[in-house]
């Protein structure tokens, strides 16, 4: 039996879902969830080598790549060493989700154009003072990306035969 009262989805909200749930920070969302964030995501073109964000900046919004490539930079002395880039379905500057952030690393546009979805901080803050069950699974979510980060941080510090102190990532 249909139920009348349950809500559906056009066609380009329910592609933009599947899209969010390949996407690590959305992926304990169901539909309803996510679309609390619909009417909030700006989509942005840019263009080969045009920064997206300074090491430094305030975290002011989260990025989810539709099209393109972005690449994930370290500022070292003058220039920039890439950590990786990312490609469509990804996201990054996770960091928006928390309370007065800076961004640690510097993303810059990697292909000849790319295609953002921008989610403005604010919002996504918004959206957690409503809904606490969103807040959760999605911080669970940023739990899990910045604890395999800490796993793959090890894993490069015993592959580097310990060529840098590690014993320096936690003091405050």
């Amino acid at each position: 039996m249909i139920n009348p009262f349950k809500k559906s989805y056009t066609n380009k909200e329910l592609n933009t879902f599947r899209f969010l749930s390949r996407i690590k920070l959305f992926e304990r969302l169901n539909y309803k969830e996510m679309s609390y964030f619909l009417p909030y995501f700006y989509l942005r073109e840019y263009k080969m080598d045009e920064v997206v964000f300074f090491r430094n900046d305030p975290a002011n919004a989260l990025y989810l790549v539709k099209s393109g490539k972005v690449s994930i930079n370290i500022d070292i002395e003058d220039g920039f060493e890439q950590l990786l880039v990312i490609k469509s379905g990804s996201a990054f500057g996770e960091s928006a989700v928390l309370n007065e952030t800076n961004r640690i690393y510097t993303s810059i546009i990697h292909s000849e154009r790319a295609e953002l979805y921008v989610l403005p901080k604010v919002n996504i803050h918004e959206i957690f003072d409503h809904h606490l069950k969103i807040k959760s699974k999605m911080l669970e979510s940023l739990g899990e990306i910045y604890h395999q980060n800490l796993v793959n941080l090890f894993k490069g510090y015993k592959s580097s035969l310990g060529l840098f102190e590690l014993n320096q990532i936690y003091k405050g």
